[in-house]
């Protein structure tokens, strides 16, 4: 189970980028978040987002328009 889950969907590029990075700062390192989007670009918005900021993708799954990703949020 997620430390945190985000819902966006109905929401567009870049979105759901900006509130998974807001959701990801309120975390606790080695906290999760969870997040569902049906954006056709999240699928590679969020995963890329994830990477870039150090952060460890758990899962990352399709089901039909639905992307849904758990991220873990970086240990220092």
């Amino acid at each position: 189970m997620p430390d945190k889950q985000l819902d966006c969907t109905g929401l567009f590029c870049p979105e759901p980028v900006f509130r998974t990075r807001l959701a990801l700062d309120e975390l606790k390192p080695g906290e999760t978040l969870e997040v569902t989007a049906d954006d056709p670009a999240a699928y590679e918005d969020l995963s890329r987002l994830a990477k870039r900021l150090g952060n460890e993708i758990v899962s990352l799954t399709k089901e039909g328009d639905e992307t849904i990703i758990v991220i873990r949020k970086k240990t220092d």
